[in-house]
Parts: C-alpha cells; structure tokens; sequence
C-alpha cells in the first residue's frame, strides 16, 4: 500500500460563511507544556448535501452524537429547497453553494471551512465525511473514527450492509475495485462508499479530489500510493440507494464514466512519473 500521489491545491471560494481566519500550520500551533495533559482531539463532520430537506435535519441530529466531534458542518451544494435552513435549525454550521458544484467541490469547501475553524493551538481536526441521507443511521458512523485517533489508520471507510431496493449489478463497484488493486496492490470491498474518516494530513495530500462519482476512487488511489493506511470498518448505516429504473440506471452510467476518468487520469500520471525517472540522469558521486 504505498507508492506516489497527487498534488494539494486551494479549494474554490465560493462557499459563504462567518469564519475568515486562516487555516493554521504546523509552525503556528505552540507545544503543550511540559507536564500539562494534551487537549482532546477533536473530530469535524461534514456532510456534502443537495436537496436533502427531508433527512438533513435526522442526519444531523445524529451526527452530532458521534463522540469526539464538536463540528457539524452542512455544505448545501446549490439546493433548490430548504436544505440549509433545515440544517441550520438542526444545529449545524450551514456554508452554500449559489450553484451545483459536485460532491469534491462539496467535499473541499467543507475541509476548508473546517480549518478556518481550527484552533492555531491545537492539532487539527479529524474530517469524517457522511451522505446527507443517512439519517438516524449517521450515528452509526462512530466506528470510523477510533482508528485514525488511536493511529492504526490513517483513513477508515464504511462498509455498509445491503440496502434494500438496490438494483445495481456492481458494474462500477468491479470496476473501481480491480482499478484500486491493479494500481495499489490493495482490494477494497467497497470502493465506492463515501463515509470515511481520516486525518487532516491525508485529506491535504489526496487533493485535488477526482471530480464527480470518481472522487472516493481517486482518493483511494492516491492515499495508498502515498503510503497512507487505510481500513474498512463495519458500519450498520441505511441510505437511499439507486434502483433499476431509468434514473437509477443514468446515475450508475455517470458513476462508471467518472471512476474511468479517475483511474485513467491516475494512470498517466504514473506513467509521465516514470517516464521522467527513466530520463533523469542520475547524479555521479563525487569523486568519480
């Protein structure tokens, strides 16, 4: 599980909110002092979400039960209903989108956000990312976060029961797991799911985020080839899954086309890495 990665960049601006610091370095946050207990971590949730006004406020609700987090933060990627407002009435912090952006677009703009609000003086949060449309369920999410707090790993994703009404034939799920494996050495046995937990550090050197469906794909993909350590929990969540009528077939079409852009955008990139180790000329120890 380890190899090379992406590049981090800012992520766009265009999300409204009352917090305007910047987010701190590593050289701005100042040591314990010596004998003094070290604060507790703390563990943000964002919850990227368009046109949720139905399950936002019980996704929230239950979000905020979730030890160790102290942030619940909603990014409204460009609603046409009350998402926001239902959110913000449920108690979480609310930024929008004034149009539909995408789900890394979502997923940035909440990291961002969530590191104005970290404190120079302690370590940064945790990110755990959750559907708006978990519902009761969000709760149940808690397992993901003991690993990346005690270490053992540095992004933990949930592995969800069946849903019923599902109606995929797990095209894309197959298709995302041999692309993970031929690139990583490692099999996930759900690719595709998007709650998952990890440190702020991991979420830094997975950006830019692969755009669209492709986004948990890529993420995958370039954490492991980095070295970073991932694990599948068990989570007993409930969401809305896509059937087989027409819809559900178009949005598994949208899936299995963002996933290939991802993995084939990963793949030259790895291609050009080595393509450029093979044509640097290797310096000659000195003295020969």
């Amino acid at each position: 599980m380890t190899g090379t990665g992406s590049e981090g960049v800012r992520p766009g601006a265009d999300a409204t909110d009352d917090a305007t610091a910047t987010p701190p370095t590593a050289e701005r946050r100042a040591s314990a002092p010596r004998g003094a207990r070290a604060p507790r971590q703390r563990v943000a949730v964002i919850i990227p979400a368009k046109d949720e006004s139905r399950r936002i406020a019980a996704t929230v609700r239950a979000a905020r039960a979730i030890p160790y987090v102290d942030l619940v933060l909603v990014v409204d990627d460009g609603s046409e209903d009350n998402t926001q407002h239902v959110a913000r009435e449920a108690g979480a912090v609310v930024v929008r989108h004034s149009h539909n952006r995408g789900k890394a677009a979502a997923m940035e703009t909440g990291a961002a956000v969530v590191a104005m609000r970290d404190a120079p003086d302690r370590a940064p949060r945790h990110l755990l990312f959750i559907d708006g449309d978990l519902a009761e369920t969000a709760v149940n999410t808690a397992p993901l976060v003991p690993p990346v707090l005690e270490g053992v790993a540095d992004l933990t994703i949930a592995l969800l029961p069946p849903q019923p009404g599902a109606g995929g034939r797990g095209i894309v799920v197959g298709a995302a797991r041999r692309a993970i494996a031929s690139m990583t050495g490692w099999t996930p046995t759900q690719p595709l799911s998007g709650m998952r937990c990890l440190t702020r550090e991991a979420f830094e050197a997975a950006t830019p985020l692969a755009r669209g469906w492709g986004v948990e794909t890529g993420m995958t993909i370039d954490l492991l080839r980095q070295g970073f350590r991932v694990l599948e929990v068990p989570c007993e969540l409930r969401h809305r899954p896509s059937g087989s009528d027409l819809k559900g077939q178009l949005h598994r079409a949208a899936q299995y086309r963002d996933v290939q852009i991802a993995v084939n955008a990963r793949r030259a990139r790895a291609a050009v890495g080595g393509l450029r180790r093979a044509t640097t000329p290797r310096e000659r120890p000195a003295g020969r």
